[in-house]
């Protein structure tokens, strides 16, 4: 079987350049910078995971502008607790671009989902702000799940909050069997399992029970 180097010379390019990006970014964004041959590494398996999953030349780049703005924006709330604007915008402007160029796509729905996912989350954090007293979840976090409506549509948000659920609920639970029971009152950073289920989600699809019907 003919190897296609057209994906492989961008697969190259993506470690190296946004590799050499993400660090970049991240000392602008963050309070340090995540390590150049980290980022590298990162973009390099990224890379690596997404030229064995997408097919088509136009889905492989956009799905890797998809997996660095996650990458840079799940260090950056693991470092410091925030999602800035200076990508979390961009991101819900890509994902409503995406939805325009994409067969079988429609931007006016990956829109109404965006709407959606911010409302959603905002809701959340104000009714959890009110409860306890405290912030559970910032607008970060809404205009990240508003990203990921705009990159994904409505179908497929309910399997990208229970997944993030999930991975939040594991990497407490890790943390206090390892750290001790005081992790269990500690706030994560929201943004890194929320970031890793967009990224699950965009490229395995939603749950079995969300795609039924």
């Amino acid at each position: 079987m003919q190897l296609d180097w057209q994906p492989v010379a961008a697969a190259a390019v993506f470690t190296i350049g946004g590799g050499w990006l993400a660090a970049r970014a991240t000392a602008a964004l963050a309070s340090r910078p995540m390590p150049l041959p980290a980022a590298m590494a990162a973009c390099g398996v990224l890379a690596g995971w997404t030229f064995y999953v997408v097919f088509g030349a136009t889905a492989f780049l956009l799905s890797l502008s998809l997996a660095w703005a996650l990458l840079v924006l799940a260090i950056v709330d693991w470092l410091d607790f925030r999602l800035p604007d200076l990508l979390t915008l961009p991101l819900i402007g890509g994902g409503l671009l995406a939805s325009e160029i994409l067969p079988a796509e429609h931007v006016s729905e990956h829109a109404a989902a965006a709407a959606i996912a911010y409302g959603a989350l905002w809701v959340i954090g104000w009714r959890y702000q009110r409860l306890r007293g405290q912030e559970g979840l910032g607008m970060g976090d809404a205009k990240l799940a508003a990203g990921a409506g705009a990159w994904l549509g409505l179908g497929p948000l309910p399997s990208v909050l229970l997944l993030a659920s999930i991975v939040g609920i594991l990497w407490v639970t890790i943390a206090a069997i390892f750290r001790g029971q005081e992790e269990l009152s500690k706030r994560i950073p929201f943004g890194v399992p929320l970031s890793v289920a967009v990224w699950i989600v965009w490229l395995y699809g939603p749950f079995a029970f969300a795609s039924a019907g």
